[in-house]
């Protein structure tokens, strides 16, 4: 994989500024984002079967540790949050319960990810045909999860949550990522 591979894009390897902590949903909103980019370097990875240093490396940082800050902020904050927000109309349990399955199955390739991925940083040989299936089939269920979060989640979630509830997981993620909890700028647009 070279420099110029559309795959890398307009980069889509660094992780997404904490500034956006701020404001949770965009937050997420951003980092939905750098995870499509960061499934379309591992279908890359996979296509190719050799794997690049610089984008093994930030696809392993991304499964290390951020997708694992990803899973929890949404299983331990954002979606409890939408099932006391939203009413039995909304349908959330279900999308949810549809969100997880495919987190989970994401979480299940993880370790053949890390390790293939490893493998190759490591010696410098190329990925085999089944590792390059267990990447592809990983990002195929991360990018379902992202499907249904952006279509659907997000709106509901923008429509649901007060003000309150932002602030808490405003709070919350940055206290997961070891960051103050307490530097919200006295403008951040939180709706009523």
């Amino acid at each position: 994989m070279t420099q110029s591979d559309p795959a890398r894009g307009d980069s889509g390897l660094s992780p997404t500024d904490p500034a956006l902590l701020a404001t949770p949903l965009e937050f997420l909103s951003e980092e939905h984002l750098r995870q499509r980019r960061i499934c379309a370097v591992i279908d890359a990875l996979a296509d190719f079967g050799t794997v690049d240093r610089a984008a093994g490396e930030s696809v392993l940082r991304f499964v290390d540790a951020e997708l694992t800050l990803h899973m929890r902020d949404e299983a331990e904050d954002l979606f409890p949050l939408l099932a006391v927000r939203c009413s039995v109309d909304d349908g959330i349990g279900r999308v949810i319960l549809g969100i997880l399955g495919d987190l989970d199955a994401a979480a299940d390739l993880l370790p053949t990810v890390r390790a293939s991925l490893s493998l190759c940083l490591q010696t410098g040989s190329d990925l085999s045909a089944k590792d390059g299936v267990a990447l592809v089939r990983f990002s195929g269920h991360v990018r379902r999860h992202l499907v249904t979060e952006n279509a659907i989640l997000l709106p509901i979630a923008r429509a649901r949550l007060t003000k309150r509830d932002l602030q808490a997981l405003s709070r919350r993620m940055r206290a997961r990522r070891g960051l103050p909890p307490d530097l919200l700028p006295p403008d951040t647009p939180f709706p009523d």
